[in-house]
């Protein structure tokens, strides 16, 4: 096993990522678990889904406090997302866990979400002018107050359930696409709300999303609380100096190098899994095994 400072030292890379850029943790540190680490997929998934989720927490508050959420948008997406993420967490702990295509399937959809992710970095720029361009023309100048927020979001209220059921299954699945997909998501179907309050909310549905997805995990005994500790202790300080030093860092390069990575990431997991170690054989097995070959060799 990596020793602490090796973790602590992941932590510091991925929350100074995080401040800088925005990028979500999930789809930086599950890949470097698994694929620097060598923790097994299912552990690096269900721990780094509470890293998330305690992550986000204080990114959350300040979106609060500045009045940043559409409540109406976190509830009908919890809506779905939760139920689906504790579906999801019983299919992966009584049905899938004793498959041998078990961490396969994991690490399959760990590369699906992250290449969906890699693509949404690479080009946020060009999708977010292409929907502020499409919003000019069919919302008006003024802002939208809280009634007018409201009926919107009700009347697409079933696509955001829907949505919310989507990213509570691959979110469980992969711990990734809270964040950058889950933006993404928001800003086709509300093009014409401003970008602080899409990503205020899709935050705040993240951390709760996150927090149940990462509890599940912790009861089917996936979460890794020595590896939790010591990421946390690396990323909080870092994430607080990269927000601090961000406007002075080349933010741009920074997005699409990440971006870039993560594709290539996600490609490479879903062309090579990670497969399932063979089983042991028993020591009954083990002990005919050796008779076997001695009569053998006699």
């Amino acid at each position: 096993m990596p020793d602490i400072f090796q973790f602590i030292l992941a932590g510091i890379v991925v929350g100074f990522c995080v401040g800088v850029t925005g990028v979500g943790g999930g789809s930086l540190m599950t890949p470097i678990l698994i694929g620097l680490f060598k923790i097994e997929p299912h552990v690096a998934i269900g721990t780094d889904l509470l890293y998330a989720a305690i992550s986000k927490f204080c990114g959350s508050m300040v979106h609060a406090k500045k009045l940043n959420i559409v409540w109406p948008i976190v509830g009908w997406l919890a809506l779905g997302s939760i139920p689906a993420s504790l579906g999801t967490s019983w299919v992966l702990e009584h049905i899938l866990s004793g498959s041998n295509q078990y961490k396969a399937i994991l690490t399959m959809v760990l590369g699906f979400m992250l290449t969906l992710t890699g693509i949404s970095i690479v080009f946020r720029h060009r999708i977010e002018a292409f929907f502020k361009r499409r919003s000019k023309s069919i919302a008006s100048a003024v802002e939208l107050s809280r009634e007018q927020i409201a009926q919107l979001v009700s009347r697409k209220k079933l696509q955001v359930i829907i949505m919310g059921v989507v990213l509570g299954v691959f979110v469980t699945l992969s711990s990734v696409g809270a964040g950058a997909f889950g933006v993404m998501a928001l800003i086709l179907m509300f093009a014409n709300l401003p970008m602080i309050r899409i990503i205020g909310s899709d935050v705040v549905h993240a951390v709760a999303l996150t927090l149940v997805a990462g509890l599940s995990h912790m009861s089917a005994g996936n979460v890794d609380f020595h590896l939790l500790g010591w990421l946390l202790v690396g990323s909080i300080p870092a994430i607080i100096v990269g927000t601090l030093v961000s406007s002075r860092m080349p933010e741009h390069l920074i997005r699409r190098v990440l971006g870039i990575t993560l594709l290539l990431l996600g490609i490479n997991f879903m062309i090579n899994p990670v497969k399932a170690k063979p089983a042991a054989p028993k020591p009954q097995q083990h002990a005919q095994l050796i008779v076997s070959t001695s009569n053998v060799k006699a």
